[in-house]
């Protein structure tokens, strides 16, 4: 078990925290009292807005840096490296970037722990995804199964977490790979599915959907992701992997139907069909029975979440 506990105040470096997730992990670490060292380059995802909010309290700092380019690891109690490349439809078009963060990224951050020494080292946290195992028709994949990504994407994410493994067996760094599903909620970059639906609806424009839709997704809220890392990082065990499954597995196609019900819009003017990306995974699904048995449960319903988001969209939010 980690040795700091939920109600300590932690130094934590958040690599990334202006992206989707790492902004909602450190405005609730925030909240909580802990001390936040955001390292983010602000790239076209980031949410240029929240940082005013962020640069109130007087437990936050940012840097402006490229993880793959640090000099310098903070003193800390952890890293939660949330920093990546994410869109597989950018990375099947070039692929650079996504192995310069993704890979080259981390690989950097491992370094630099190595360097603070097996005492001074913080416990690594990996923001993963379910994406590096690739697809399965049926059943679920556990933590022990062969990862098989099916694009560029994934397969920089399963890199590194392959280059953490490594450097645990050989140097000894402390870890946790938290592999989640996809991930929802408020103000989400409209580059995937659901806010860029609605955006392009509020519009008057057509989803796009590829191929007939029928690709199954396992839905996430990015507040369960939240609390399931805060889970692992205070009472998870080190040097473990650990899935975070959403608990709403639909096809893409209902996600839109469900977004145009929302909107008022009919169904024929709600979608489009676009040709299938290549290497398209059929559907996710993973077990995450291990951070089930440290007590996390997930908060939010989809059903009831959906609304919520399609509702408040911002379409001029990210072009600030």
């Amino acid at each position: 078990m980690q040795t700091l506990s939920a109600s300590s105040k932690s130094i934590i470096v958040v690599t990334g925290g202006l992206g989707f997730i790492g902004k909602h992990f450190v405005a609730h670490c925030l909240s909580l009292g802990h001390y936040i060292i955001n390292i983010d380059v602000i790239n076209y995802a980031a949410d240029k807005i929240i940082i005013n909010d962020f640069n109130k309290f007087s437990n936050y700092r940012h840097f402006k840096k490229e993880i793959s380019c640090l000099d310098f690891l903070p003193e800390c109690d952890f890293i939660v490296n949330f920093a990546a490349e994410s869109h597989v439809d950018n990375s099947i078009a070039r692929n650079e970037e996504f192995c310069r963060t993704n890979i080259q990224g981390v690989h950097r951050l491992l370094d630099l722990s190595k360097s603070k020494g097996t005492s001074g080292a913080p416990l690594f946290i990996q923001i993963s995804t379910d994406e590096v195992y690739g697809d399965i028709k049926s059943g679920s994949h556990s933590e022990d199964d062969v990862l098989r990504p099916s694009n560029p994407y994934s397969a920089t994410k399963a890199a590194a977490d392959m280059l953490i493994l490594g450097w645990s067996r050989t140097h000894n760094i402390k870890y946790n790979i938290i592999r989640l599903s996809n991930n929802y909620g408020m103000h989400q970059y409209p580059e995937k599915l659901i806010p860029k639906s609605t955006s392009r609806m509020l519009r008057g424009l057509p989803a796009l959907l590829h191929g007939d839709g029928s690709y199954i997704r396992s839905w996430l809220h990015v507040e369960d992701s939240v609390s399931a890392i805060l889970k692992v990082i205070f009472e998870g065990q080190s040097n473990t992997i650990y899935n975070v499954n959403g608990n709403c597995e639909i096809q893409n196609i209902e996600v839109v139907r469900l977004i145009a019900k929302i909107l008022s819009i009919p169904e024929e003017l709600a979608f489009c069909t676009i040709p299938n990306r290549v290497g398209q995974d059929i559907r996710y699904s993973m077990d995450d029975s291990k951070i089930r048995k440290l007590g996390w449960r997930q908060t939010r319903s989809f059903i009831d979440e959906l609304p919520k988001i399609v509702n408040s969209t911002n379409i001029m939010r990210f072009f600030d």
